[in-house]
């Protein structure tokens, strides 16, 4: 399954100077709320560049595929202030913006051409983002979470929070109980530092729980999602159909 609009740490984190990776979508804008536009016109000696703050803008979403309101204001800001210059830059790369100014969110998503030259032919960032079957099964069974959060929050609520303890039951039912309750930890946990890369949750915390982050509310098609989970229980019967026939013969 091919998730749009979400890149695969495309040039990934930044390291600091001790060596550790800097989480972009949990960190916060730099610029201080008037380092606008305007205050930064032309770079010194190089009048024809684009501006500086619409470099950092279109630099953050490559890096990652989005920016957040919450996390990256100014940016965020300025995004959606000038969305024809960074479209303008970002379609060269047959690449578009998205916007979700209710959840507070700008993403960058491939432009889907209607002739292909190639049969095989597939946009570079996007082969970089195919999900595995226990990846995608989990992505679906968030974006339920999700959307019963905002059902009762309200749409753009931020806090969508849910239990590891929670999550591995569910994964169960599809999967298949790995006799283990270490090994079904590990599997969750696993799963979701996966996904952590595609910035769909935060880190784990403490309480042993993942915030679910709002873009996951773009990523893939609900109905592909609801085929995976049909098709996934279809399996499962079948499958114990067939344990059932076995016991029976034996």
């Amino acid at each position: 399954m091919i998730v749009a609009g979400i890149f695969d740490r495309i040039t990934g984190g930044s390291v600091d100077q001790d060596g550790v990776d800097e989480s972009p979508l949990e960190g916060t804008d730099e610029a201080s709320d008037g380092d606008v536009l305007g205050n930064s016109t032309v770079d010194s000696n190089d009048e024809q560049r684009t501006n500086r703050r619409l470099r950092e803008a279109v630099q953050e979403l490559l890096k990652y595929g989005l920016l957040e309101e919450i996390h990256k204001p100014n940016l965020y800001r300025i995004a959606i202030s000038h969305v024809q210059e960074l479209s303008d830059i970002l379609e060269p790369l047959d690449l578009a913006m998205g916007i979700d100014e209710v959840r507070g969110l700008v993403f960058v998503i491939v432009r889907q051409s209607k002739v292909t030259e190639q049969d095989d032919w597939a946009h570079p960032l996007v082969r970089r983002q195919r999900l595995n079957l226990e990846q995608s099964l989990l992505v679906a069974i968030l974006r339920q979470q999700f959307i019963v959060y905002e059902q009762e929050s309200g749409t753009g609520a931020s806090d969508a929070v849910v239990a590891i303890d929670e999550l591995i039951p569910q994964l169960q039912i599809y999967l298949g109980d790995l006799g283990s309750d270490a090994k079904e930890r590990t599997r969750i946990i696993n799963l979701l530092d996966q996904l952590k890369g595609h910035g769909l949750v935060s880190t784990i915390d403490s309480h042993e729980r993942v915030t679910i982050r709002p873009i996951i509310a773009h990523l893939a098609n609900p109905e592909n999602l609801q085929a995976l989970l049909s098709w996934l229980r279809e399996q499962t019967s079948v499958a114990g159909e067939a344990n059932d026939d076995k016991d029976e013969l034996e």
